[in-house]
């Protein structure tokens, strides 16, 4: 509407420093509150942008642990474990879905 300022949308990048806990805990406050109907329209789509990026990047995180135990579990307990890491997977990951 005339007058109003946008708030910027929500990028995947705000998310990366929040634990995933966190993360997923401010994901089912969005929803609640966007359930509740009582929010402008928006306001709403603030909230589900805020969402979608938190989703994304819970999703990352659990791809990661995923992966991590992957690796664990081809290496077996008797050998040596190199440690997965997230950043790397993380990039790879955000090269993929940008291409």
């Amino acid at each position: 509407m005339k007058g109003e300022t946008r708030k910027a949308s929500p990028d995947t990048r705000e998310h990366e420093d929040v634990p995933f806990e966190d993360a997923l805990a401010r994901l089912e406050e969005i929803v609640e509150t966007l359930e509740a109907g009582e929010t402008s329209l928006e306001a709403s789509l603030a909230l589900f942008e805020e969402g979608v990026a938190l989703s994304r990047r819970c999703n990352k995180r659990l791809d990661t642990a995923e992966r991590r135990l992957e690796v664990l579990a081809d290496q077996g307990a008797g050998g040596g474990v190199e440690p997965l890491d997230e950043d790397e997977f993380l990039n790879d990951e955000d090269e993929e879905t940008a291409g």
